[in-house]
């Protein structure tokens, strides 16, 4: 499912209590949001899960052709943690 076909999905489940392009600019919305505010602190979406940021250490990793050393630098990685409600929904 692509973003566009969610907008679908969430649209099919409003019916009539709203247009397509309000549901549309909802979920860009809410997207937006939790894209910046997982920068400044943890999200949290009861059954859901919850998005952070992440530091992650500079290291040197091996080129798989060469196997020479290449140094990889510090940086910040978005991380995703489903919760267990998710995790039993999808197993299920």
């Amino acid at each position: 499912m692509n973003k566009s076909e969610l907008i679908d999905e969430v649209f099919a489940e409003v019916g009539t209590m709203a247009s397509k392009r309000a549901v549309e600019e909802c979920v860009n919305v809410a997207l937006a949001v939790i894209m910046h505010w997982t920068r400044v602190e943890k999200v949290t979406l009861a059954g859901f899960g919850s998005f952070e940021s992440r530091e992650r250490a500079p290291r040197v990793a091996r080129n798989p052709i060469t196997g020479e050393p290449v140094q990889i630098p510090a940086r910040t990685v978005p991380v995703f943690k489903p919760a267990t409600a998710f995790k039993a929904k999808v197993a299920n």
